[in-house]
């Protein structure tokens, strides 16, 4: 089978380039010829709310990535579409998550559209979580040129009947599978030298691109708490941020915890990634709203206990007391959950938990979940 991926790929980073790339490998490794079709220009740098969306890692070897789609220019958006059909693929996968990328995404998919050829798409959001004008008439647009989708959360795959009512599109739901290429495990002492970190201590990481709605402010109020502070407990942020950093450093001056929070916000390389986690005893996602999250899928490849707000699909791949906690998006929760991790017998039941559960997320899961969609 040819399969044609759409979407983000190096030279761009981050968890779009990151589950494209892997996901193009898994179906090599079944035999399939892949080609990635990514961006010429993804965002206009005005919109590009980080520092750079370039990758400074070399490209993936063994990955064909042709650079092709202009997201602003609408002429790219039919000479990427017609690329595709020339190439005559058996199944087009197109990774949806934003509405902004809803008319270049969904013009290139009816441009490619063919007898024999079917149209997936694995969505990540159709809702976003920070809202604009006409996010849900570019969804329903996007929604429209494919013959199918794979939500990766239930929440999401629940939005779908927003812009398809009536069920004419199948749909299916398939859990993110795990980020299994950011290296091996090391020893905490280890990780925790190479990040600049005293080898001794206790552990709390937040990850990834620091956006409100991940709720990193939350975090920092509940690391004030005078258990965490008699405790010894520390927080590890690391992670770009994508919006304006001096409300959090005010609060951290306010809440006085300066001392105990270590700020890591360049964006992580690939090859740094395992570092943070190994460096960690507990990875928190206290997020205010989410669909489902990449970061969930590389704590369980190190076997890292979480704890993880009741939002979104989150609750759905944690479960609570199993790998981790789920509480509610507060503070005083927060606190209270991480206290209990430090101050009972939770963290070898936990890391176990985590070893099982993460069998769940093989990536032939997301393939079979495609296939089955596709015969539909």
């Amino acid at each position: 089978m040819k399969v044609i991926i759409l979407g983000t790929a190096w030279p761009y980073r981050g968890g779009l380039a990151a589950f494209n790339e892997r996901l193009a490998r898994e179906y090599q490794r079944q035999g399939h010829e892949v080609e990635i079709v990514t961006f010429t220009l993804q965002y206009p740098s005005f919109l590009f709310p980080g520092k750079t969306q370039y990758s400074d890692e070399p490209a993936p070897e063994g990955l064909k990535i042709t650079r092709m789609l202009n997201a602003v220019n609408p002429f790219s958006w039919f000479s990427t579409g017609r690329y595709i059909k020339r190439q005559r693929p058996d199944l087009l996968l197109t990774k949806f998550w934003l509405p902004f990328m809803a008319p270049a995404l969904g013009t290139a998919n009816r441009a490619a559209r063919r007898k024999g050829l079917r149209r997936i798409s694995i969505l990540d959001n159709l809702v976003p979580h920070e809202k604009r004008p006409g996010d849900r008439l570019f969804a329903k647009y996007f929604v429209r040129s494919v013959d199918g989708m794979v939500a990766m959360s239930r929440s999401v795959l629940a939005d779908a009947d927003l812009f398809d009512p009536k069920g004419v599109k199948p749909r299916a739901f398939c859990p993110h599978p795990l980020y299994d290429h950011y290296g091996d495990a090391m020893p905490a002492t280890e990780a925790r030298k190479a990040i600049g970190l005293p080898a001794e201590g206790r552990y709390v990481l937040f990850f990834g691109f620091i956006r409100d709605y991940k709720g990193l402010d939350l975090l920092l109020e509940a690391m004030a708490d005078e258990r965490m502070e008699k405790l010894g407990v520390k927080l590890i942020v690391a992670g770009e941020f994508y919006g304006d950093a001096k409300p959090y450093h005010d609060l951290i001056a306010r809440l006085d915890i300066g001392s105990r929070v270590a700020l890591h916000t360049d964006f992580i390389p690939d090859h740094e990634v395992n570092r943070y986690f190994c460096a960690a005893d507990i990875v928190a996602q206290p997020y205010k709203s989410a669909t489902q999250s990449g970061v969930t899928q590389i704590a369980f490849h190190f076997e890292k206990p979480m704890l993880v707000t009741n939002v979104g699909g989150l609750p759905e791949i944690v479960p609570d007391g199993k790998v981790g906690f789920v509480v509610e998006p507060d503070a005083q929760q927060i606190a209270d959950a991480l206290v209990r991790y430090y101050t009972e017998d939770w963290a070898a039941r936990l890391t176990e938990g985590c070893r099982e559960e993460k069998k769940k997320y093989a990536w032939d899961k997301m393939t079979e979940a495609i296939d089955n969609i596709s015969r539909q």
